[in-house]
């Protein structure tokens, strides 16, 4: 190993540093790396492989369906499991369709309770979607933290839904057949090459099969690297609050509750060389 020194001490004077690199401070993007001749270095290329498995890692990961049944419950929830009509990990990434409605079996499930019409205010629909490891690290804490923002409301809450193979539109049919009003599902995002966790969360009103993205409001990137779990749950309350109230979701509810927990401070402005005001 000591005769390596040399070789990775040679290696590191190789690399000819970029100017843009002092940008890194304000941004995860891979920018200003450097290069060795017309290539990357190598630790830069072997950083990329390495998020790129990662990502390909949270695609494919199960979820873990009784930890996060009791993760949830610890907090005084109800749960219910559920799967999709895509019955394994393959059909999901082939079969979009499929994820967006129930198995037959949980569709029952749902039926049997018998739920009117408006029973509930809002029922939660926690979804695997194509990232289950964003859903087993974020999904619980950040409804702790809605929990405690919403503290005061009398909202009435269905049973919280957990399901496996599921993508967006499949909270809708879960909403109308917990009679809902408004239904919101956390879900797995499409991981990129800095963030193979990321939670997004999405709520509708009035949830039925057939709705469509624009009828839906959305908050994304939930996870303490991006938008940490209070400023989410204050965004979510906000827009729960309006909707229940205005009676719609999508293109016609704006959030415009403010920069939750932001404030105004002082950072130097790498483009200028000075000072100047900014939200973080």
């Amino acid at each position: 190993m000591a005769n390596d020194k040399p070789l990775q001490a040679a290696a590191a004077s190789s690399v000819v540093g970029n100017p843009w690199s002092t940008l890194r401070r304000f941004t995860p993007a891979r920018i200003g790396l450097g290069r060795t001749g017309v290539s990357l270095p190598t630790a830069a290329q072997l950083d990329f492989q390495l998020a790129h498995a990662q990502a390909r890692d949270a695609v494919h990961r199960p979820l873990d369906v009784q930890a996060l049944r009791g993760d949830i419950e610890a907090l005084g929830l109800d749960t219910v499991a559920l799967h999709s009509a895509a019955t394994t990990r393959a059909m999901y990434l082939q079969r979009p369709d499929l994820g967006r409605q129930l198995g037959a079996e949980s569709r029952a499930r749902l039926e049997a309770l018998n739920v009117e019409p408006h029973a509930h205010d809002i029922a939660f629909a926690v979804v695997d979607g194509l990232s289950a490891l964003a859903v087993q690290r974020h999904a619980a804490p950040l409804m702790a933290a809605v929990l405690a923002s919403a503290a005061a409301s009398t909202w009435t809450q269905a049973p919280v839904a957990i399901v496996e193979q599921g993508r967006v539109a499949v909270g809708d049919e879960i909403g109308a057949l917990l009679g809902s009003r408004i239904v919101v599902v956390l879900i797995g995002e499409r991981p990129g090459l800095s963030s193979p966790d990321s939670l997004g969360v999405y709520l509708t009103w009035a949830p039925q099969p057939g709705r469509n993205d624009a009828e839906r409001n959305c908050i994304s990137n939930v996870r303490p690297e991006g938008l940490g779990y209070a400023d989410a749950a204050a965004k979510l309350v906000y827009l729960l609050q309006q909707a229940l109230s205005r009676q719609l979701t999508g293109v016609a509810l704006k959030d415009e509750s403010g920069a939750a927990g932001e404030t105004l401070t002082t950072q130097p402005n790498f483009l200028l060389g000075e000072s100047s005001s900014s939200s973080p």
